[in-house]
């Protein structure tokens, strides 16, 4: 980042102020240039009016003029001072015989036509026209010629020179006006109190302020949807931790009423698998919000290659379906990536094993399929489990909600939901129907090949 250097004007921030500097700079600057050409437009028309009249007063001097033997007509002297034409008369032979005024002496040596010199300190245009007998040459200060043309411009510039407040006023106005919609908006957003996330008006808003509205009251919806959905997934969770922690209270009751060793053992056991419960629970509420609120903040993809997640899953899976003599094993095993978060996918995947495993009964078998075709990469898991009915395919992907006569030692209903909030993350089709083969319940996602290439995984230990 390059630092601002410290003789440079700070930029203002107000977008108010800096559209009245733009303008009302540009009316100044404008109003400059066209003085400036102006002044030079007129100071060109005085040149072509002046040469004219210089060459008319030469013209009419041909005849001649009276001559003395000294070669001046004592008739023709001037006065000495600064006048606004200096005429002066050479005979052929050097001689000047006529001046219009002293202390203005031209050059004797002259270049016909139209000339500038410099003499006594200032700037003349001269124009010389030879006779047969004598040289005229008639000349003017240039300082003459760029009063009037001073005179000039200012009469051309003076109405605009009246205009100018005029629109600075006009500026002023319509830099307001324009702005006003954007305080309007402003006032409405100061006014609100922080539970109010409706819509911001957005009528007779400029079109170049109407998509920041529509994108502000779009992340209002979002915020309050995720609002809602963090009460809802609150009182739910209170909800369904009420109910464990009752049931571990009468345990420890229990445990504190046992008699002998027989009975402390079982309430021991019970309330041993009453606390692995309330900890999956909690666990798995963890899972979930930290998800929702990971596809919330928009967690950068990698390329995950699915089958080392399959197979990272099955052998965490193992020692569990070895536990209830539950043959797990793998079917198609193709090798396919996709844009997503590998923690997130073995998550996804150890839920859908254990929930296939819960529900399967011992001796039962669960398969895991990974079959990459060019249009999607499909990842199965289906089991020989009683399966689910069709008309609560859809419920059970809800939170809480387990299917009626579910064993209790089935979960809390939301694994499931854990998989449809990561299949969603990644954009994947979650589906539920009848496995074909096991009899049981099968659950499929199918991703969607990438539409542009995502950065591989870091390689581990990499910065």
């Amino acid at each position: 980042m390059t630092a601002r250097r410290p003789w440079l004007p700070r930029a203002p921030r107000s977008l108010r102020v800096r559209l009245l500097l733009f303008l009302l700079g540009t009316v100044l600057l404008s109003a400059l240039l066209q003085g400036a050409l102006a002044y030079r437009s007129a100071l060109a028309e005085a040149d072509v009016l002046f040469d004219y009249q210089m060459q008319q007063m030469a013209l009419a001097l041909r005849a001649g003029l009276p001559v003395n033997a000294t070669g001046l007509a004592a008739e023709g002297r001037g006065e000495e001072g600064d006048p606004e034409f200096v005429v002066q008369v050479w005979s052929n032979e050097g001689l000047r015989i006529f001046e219009s005024a002293f202390g203005t002496t031209l050059p004797q040596v002259a270049v016909l036509g139209f000339t500038k010199v410099h003499t006594h300190g200032q700037d003349y245009r001269v124009f010389s026209l030879q006779t047969r007998a004598q040289v005229i040459q008639v000349a003017q200060a240039m300082v003459v010629r760029q009063a009037m043309a001073r005179t000039l411009a200012w009469r051309t510039m003076a109405p605009v020179a009246l205009m100018v407040p005029l629109l600075v006023l006009a500026v002023w106005w319509v830099v307001g006006s324009s702005l006003a919609p954007v305080e309007r908006v402003r006032r409405q957003l100061a006014q609100r109190r922080a539970p109010d996330l409706g819509p911001v008006m957005a009528e007779d808003l400029p079109d170049e302020v109407q998509p920041l509205v529509q994108e502000l009251n779009l992340l209002f919806l979002r915020v309050q949807q995720a609002f809602v959905a963090q009460q809802n997934f609150v009182a739910d969770a209170a909800h369904e931790l009420r109910s464990p922690l009752a049931a571990l209270k009468l345990q420890v009751q229990g445990l504190q009423r046992a008699a002998d060793a027989d009975t402390r053992h079982v309430a021991v056991a019970r309330l041993s698998a009453g606390i692995d419960r309330a900890a999956r629970l909690v666990e798995q509420l963890l899972e979930l919000a930290r998800h929702e609120a990971s596809a919330a903040a928009g967690a950068p993809l990698h390329a995950v290659p699915l089958l080392e997640v399959v197979q990272w899953a099955l052998a965490d899976a193992a020692p569990a379906a070895q536990a209830r003599q539950i043959d797990l094993g793998l079917g198609t095993a193709d090798a396919a990536s996709v844009p997503g978060q590998p923690e997130a996918l073995r998550i996804l995947l150890r839920n859908l094993l254990d929930n296939a495993l819960k529900y399967t009964p011992p001796g039962g078998r669960v398969d895991v399929h990974l079959d990459a075709a060019p249009d999607a990469v499909t990842l199965a898991v289906e089991d020989s489990g009683p399966g689910i009915a069709p008309s609560e395919r859809t419920r059970v992907l809800d939170r809480f909600y387990r299917v009626p006569d579910a064993p209790a030692a089935a979960g809390s209903g939301l694994g499931l939901a854990i998989v449809r909030s990561i299949a969603q993350q990644h954009g994947a089709a979650l589906l539920l129907d009848a496995s074909p083969q096991l009899g049981g319940l099968r659950v499929r996602l199918q991703f969607a090949p990438p539409s542009q290439p995502v950065p591989a995984l870091p390689a581990a230990g990499a910065a």
